[in-house]
């Protein structure tokens, strides 16, 4: 697991619709960190991560790459341009390792050489549901991978006082109960936006095992949150931390 000293603060992003709903502006439901100064604190053996977690929490190897791409992303110095460019490599790599999860089946095929190949391809039915606005940024990232994927939305706001959240839009494929979802959100603060999506995928027949949440950082205590919440939902990130980086959507879309 990576760990790095933050220095970041700030709300989380305002969400707008896409241009099938009609144009607001809406906080989402992760609570805004505040500035806070906190130790570098020892990375966490897998089998601390699987006793306090569970299996399905699984992180991506932090090795020397992964953390430069961290820190580039909470260094309060990063150009907007430089923070695109690193957000996507670190997406990308994030993405790759989601779709490691996906179910595959066994296949043969044949060589231009005329010998049998014995090989792995998807299970039919994939498709990516972004949680709008910060979800958005890792669409690309799962197109490159999946040409073809179809992909959903889902905006969830929430209340100022209260951050209570609640699901104002969503749209997904017809048949996406028969699908594997993979669930992009970048940030993960307190898990609220991230139960609320996933209790929409469930009322539309998705089984909690069926979805992989695909985030970038993560706190323990949203971890926590989610995985007691849904224990059979594999969760996919880069970082567990207790300050997430809330800055990320407006330094991605340039709103801030």
């Amino acid at each position: 697991m990576c760990t790095g000293s933050p220095s970041s603060n700030g709300s989380e992003e305002g969400s707008s619709a896409s241009d099938q709903q009609p144009q607001q502006e809406v906080q989402e439901a992760e609570q805004p960190s505040t500035r806070t100064t906190h130790a570098v604190v020892p990375a966490a053996t897998s089998e601390e991560i699987l006793a306090e977690y569970g299996s399905n929490l699984k992180l991506l190897e932090c090795n020397s790459q992964v953390a430069e791409l961290l820190t580039i992303l909470r260094d309060k110095n990063t150009t907007r341009s430089d923070f695109k460019f690193y957000a996507d490599r670190l997406i990308r790599l994030v993405i790759e390792e989601s779709l490691n999860q996906l179910p595959y089946t066994h296949c043969d095929v044949e060589t231009p050489t005329g010998a049998i190949y014995e090989g792995l391809k998807y299970r039919s039915g994939n498709c990516g549901v972004s949680i709008i606005r910060s979800g958005e940024a890792m669409e690309q990232g799962l197109r490159d991978c999946c040409r073809s994927i179809r992909i959903g939305k889902i905006l969830v706001e929430s209340d100022a006082n209260t951050h209570e959240a609640r699901v104002v839009y969503a749209r997904f494929p017809d048949d996406i109960g028969s699908r594997q979802v993979l669930l992009m959100y970048p940030i993960m603060s307190t898990g609220n936006t991230v139960l609320q999506a996933v209790n929409v995928l469930r009322e539309h027949g998705v089984p909690e095992s069926c979805i992989i949440l695909s985030n970038l950082f993560c706190t323990p205590m949203a971890a926590r949150t989610v995985v007691n919440a849904f224990p059979k939902l594999k969760i996919l990130t880069s970082e567990l931390h207790p300050v997430a980086p809330n800055h990320f959507g407006q330094k991605y879309f340039g709103t801030d």
